[in-house]
């Protein structure tokens, strides 16, 4: 009996002509088509229009590339994109990176909020809801696009990753079983939403600063944790403690927790204050 998955899946959907779609971008784009019906739901039962929400996603699209893309580039490998900036544009060859899109995000909503009048906090607590969908679908692309893989292991639902060629510590990607650690995030996303969908529905929505600190005290703890379990995605971590995706980490789970105990002492709020 075989104790592992063989993962041959091609990241291509189809090509027409010059034009090659893939699992990767498909996937990105129905994060966004899945989520602003149930924003918009959210939104509404708030007291919000639909308006808010197409608004605020285009803010959203335009701050999860953006961060993301140079998220990659400037954690990863500075000196090649600082020396070769151009190829900062060249998304098409891949690399985002998901500290930067949640960065990316933080600044895009800021602006929101300041243009349209909302509190910063309460439009928080609603996106991240809708955000762990979104965070579910990109891991499944990386699963499609058999990156970002795990370590070696004997557990009987791990994955060759045949159309991995890379080298990690000396040996092939498909030589070994590996942990499916784009899964376990993209499943751990999945529990999130309900969690987070639960809890608005329970009135945890009217304490503000709840929901968005839970989200990211859960979301980049558990991303700490997981880093164990994946292959470095670049030569330089090798010599570092931790990997740059645990560093990155640590001051969210940071901020994630001071908004938690700032949030147990705020009063419920029903409806979104206005900045001044």
């Amino acid at each position: 009996m075989l104790n592992f998955i063989t993962w041959d899946v091609s990241p291509d959907i189809f090509s027409l002509g010059p034009v090659t779609v893939r699992w990767y971008g498909l996937l990105f784009a129905l994060a966004f088509v899945l989520t602003q019906p149930i924003e918009k739901y959210i939104y509404r039962k708030d007291g919000r229009t639909d308006e808010d929400v197409d608004i605020l996603t285009m803010y959203m699209i335009i701050g999860t590339v953006i961060g993301a893309r140079l998220g990659h580039c400037l954690f990863y490998d500075p000196v090649h994109y600082l020396s070769n900036p151009l190829e900062i544009f060249k998304i098409w060859e891949g690399g985002l990176a998901s500290h930067g899109g949640t960065v990316g995000i933080l600044l895009a909503l800021y602006m929101f909020c300041r243009k349209y009048k909302f509190d910063y906090l309460w439009v928080l607590d609603r996106i991240v809801i809708v955000v762990a969908v979104g965070g579910a679908c990109i891991r499944l692309g990386n699963l499609m696009n058999s990156e970002i893989i795990g370590r070696p292991t004997d557990v009987p639902w791990a994955f060759k990753f045949v159309r991995n060629n890379e080298l990690f510590n000396g040996v092939r990607a498909f030589v070994d079983p590996r942990h499916p650690t784009q899964l376990y995030e993209s499943l751990f996303c999945v529990f999130l939403f309900i969690l987070l969908y639960f809890l608005w529905k329970r009135g945890a929505g009217q304490v503000r600063g709840l929901l968005f600190g839970l989200f990211v005290t859960l979301l980049f703890t558990f991303r700490f944790l997981v880093e164990f379990l994946k292959e470095n995605q670049e030569e330089f971590e090798n010599a570092l403690p931790l990997n740059m995706g645990q560093w990155l980490s640590i001051p969210l789970i940071l901020i994630g927790i001071v908004v938690l105990v700032n949030a147990a002492r705020q009063p419920r709020q029903s409806q979104p204050r206005v900045n001044a």
